[in-house]
């Protein structure tokens, strides 16, 4: 379980291709700290700690991963927003977040608004997922507040701290993000469904 608060971002130093896996290295300020087998949110998606080499962590994203998240873009060089799990006795200043990307987004618009700046994503909405203004939502890990939700796009306005802290700050029109949609939207979106098919 995580909340959507990027403790620290890491940077790729290299992939390595197993079959239709990928290994990724991460280089970081926290991986001194992890354990093998411990749960990481890299750019939202839950992956497990395989290996640690002093600042490096190894961590895999299998076949089914790749297919739904971004990471299978990254190279080495590029930087990935890490989270560690929630402990039961922290303080939860996010949404919750479970690590499973739903699907992926595109940038279509990123504007700065004296000091902030607004991004817009879209995303194909044949998937079901859905938003509502104000809700939460999980752009690469980062949990922000949806603002002008529509069918298959949204926007979320984000400020200097989230842009310096988070890759957001490389993120540009065209390029493609993950997103987790909020839980309690999910299994409202579902029985709702499930509500109209039985009519």
């Amino acid at each position: 379980m995580f909340t959507g608060i990027i403790e620290t971002i890491g940077t790729v130093t290299r992939t390595e291709t197993d079959l239709g896996n990928i290994h990724f290295f991460i280089q970081s300020t926290i991986s001194k700290e992890l354990k093998i087998d411990q749960s990481v949110a890299h750019n939202g998606v839950c992956l497990t700690v395989v290996d640690i080499q002093d600042d490096v962590h190894k961590v895999t994203a299998i076949q089914e991963t790749l297919i739904k998240s971004n990471l299978g873009d990254l190279k080495a060089g590029d930087l990935i927003n890490l989270e560690r799990c929630t402990p039961t006795n922290g303080r939860f200043d996010g949404h919750i977040v479970q690590g499973h990307v739903d699907q992926t987004a595109i940038c279509v618009a990123k504007e700065e608004q004296q000091g902030s700046w607004l991004f817009t994503f879209a995303y194909q909405p044949d998937l079901q997922n859905i938003t509502v203004e104000k809700g939460s939502i999980t752009v690469n890990g980062i949990s922000l507040t949806v603002v002008n939700s529509q069918a298959d796009r949204f926007s979320v306005a984000i400020i200097p701290y989230t842009i310096a802290h988070t890759n957001l700050q490389h993120v540009n029109v065209g390029e493609t993000v993950n997103l987790e949609f909020d839980i309690v939207g999910k299994y409202v979106s579902r029985i709702m469904a499930m509500r109209d098919q039985a009519k």
